[in-house]
């Protein structure tokens, strides 16, 4: 049984990686034709899309009364007609963009008639595994044709009829626009997983979109390059220059709009001395949405001592796990500190490189905040839920970076292309380049 599985998924694989060559040929209209089918497609089979997810809503409801999966998990299943209709624009916005494909990065006469380029290329085949979310289906799949890339995808369990109908729509479409079936795969099993996660021969980059320990899994059981996050352990920074009426409506925003999402906050830093006016106002306020808020020593004293009203059920002291956790779900810490200095100190110690915030009208302060803070998204007086490929403008996002090395932060297009040195000559060997009599290098950019 295993062989078999193995011998599936290296044919799929090597099926898939042919494919990458025939759609890094293709061009930029037919890729983008194959986009607005697919967005088309989508919108018409919304009905049938909505069915197949409420069958895995009802599954995922079950699970959460069970106490097998979070809520948070359960929000991020769901996949209606208004999220469909966003899917679709966002394929749209994907086709909108410019070819990332036969781009001239650098060009440069090495000697006359010897030329240098430099030009933008796809990845080949990528594999991406994300849990939960149905809508990162068509994100996923609208990004990789766009670049040129053939996929391998993977999504959780609890969403499986969702992504097998949202597979056969957009699929379906793809044929039809002329471009491989075989760009496009969908893994079924974890054994598939295991299986792809050997196939080095064939596959490029591979994408976990999902908990710390799916991220640690496909790290720890594979050679090929990974590309990802394990956590999103966002901040904000409330500063003792702050306007209390606009860190109110971010923190609330960045804690409450999507509380599943990565880039929702999950610790909240406030400056000592907006103890006594902003922390109790804030602390109400967010327990007006049922937030649980989990604070501090100093923190629980400044509210234990404010006149506002406290819902006792929804306070709690934080302990030092609370520093490290990324909750996604309604429930947020709050560290008072003495200054900026001592905020950015925490948020490198115990931040996830995600996205962080500062909320202060001094522009200084900021400025010091972006050039030390480590993280892939630095805000000034906006909420962490900006970092989003589709916000960005990027049309959508394959995930979420948190390494230092490129791509970082949300991963659109540019994070699956590459690019090849091109040499155009006229009979130029390196030869003429060496001994007492070498032809020197004219190095100069065109």
């Amino acid at each position: 049984m295993g062989e078999t599985v193995s011998s599936i998924i290296l044919q799929e694989a090597a099926g898939a990686k042919l494919a990458s060559t025939e759609l890094a040929t293709a061009t930029a209209e037919q890729r983008n034709n194959a986009l607005i089918a697919m967005a088309d497609a989508l919108e018409a089979a919304a009905d049938e899309i909505e069915a197949e997810n409420a069958k895995d809503l009802a599954y995922a409801k079950e699970q959460v009364e069970q106490g097998r999966i979070k809520e948070a998990l359960y929000g991020r299943l769901k996949f209606d007609k208004k999220k469909i209709a966003d899917a679709a624009e966002g394929i749209r916005q994907v086709a909108r963009l410019a070819d990332p494909l036969g781009v001239c990065t650098l060009a440069r006469e090495l000697d006359q008639g010897l030329n240098l380029f430099r030009i933008s290329c796809p990845l080949g085949l990528v594999a991406v595994i994300f849990e939960s979310r149905p809508d990162a289906f068509p994100q996923i799949v609208s990004l990789s044709i766009k670049s040129g890339n053939a996929i391998l995808l993977k999504g959780g369990k609890e969403a499986e009829n969702s992504n097998r109908i949202i597979y056969k729509v957009l699929k379906s479409a793809l044929t039809k626009s002329g471009l491989p079936e075989s760009a496009v795969v969908l893994l079924e099993t974890r054994e598939d997983v295991n299986q792809m996660l050997k196939a080095d021969e064939f596959v490029d980059l591979v994408i976990p979109r999902g908990s710390n320990d799916l991220v640690r899994f496909v790290q720890d059981n594979t050679r090929i390059p990974v590309l990802g996050h394990a956590d999103g352990v966002c901040h904000i920074y409330i500063d003792d220059a702050a306007d209390e009426d606009k860190a109110l409506k971010i923190v609330l925003d960045a804690k409450t709009q999507y509380p599943s999402a990565c880039n929702s906050v999950e610790t909240l830093l406030i400056h000592k001395e907006k103890l006594e006016s902003f922390l109790p106002r804030i602390t109400s306020e967010l327990q007006k949405s049922k937030v649980e808020v989990r604070l501090d020593e100093s923190c629980m004293a400044a509210v234990n001592a404010s006149k506002f009203e406290i819902d006792r059920s929804l306070l709690k002291l934080a302990t030092s796990d609370d520093w490290t956790t990324e909750y996604c779900e309604l429930v947020i810490s709050i560290k008072a500190v003495e200054s900026l200095s001592e905020a950015i100190q925490h948020i490198n110690r115990f931040g996830s490189a995600h996205t962080e915030s500062i909320i202060t009208e001094d522009k200084a302060k900021f400025e010091t905040f972006f050039q030390k803070v480590n993280s892939a998204g630095v805000f000034w007086n906006a909420s962490t839920r900006f970092a989003d490929g589709f916000r960005y403008g990027f049309g959508a996002e394959v995930g979420i970076s948190t390494a230092r090395m490129h791509p970082r932060g949300p991963v659109g297009l540019e994070g699956l292309v590459t690019y090849k040195y091109k040499i155009e000559g006229a009979g130029h060997i390196v030869g003429d380049y060496a001994g007492p009599n070498a032809r020197s290098f004219t190095h100069r950019d065109l």
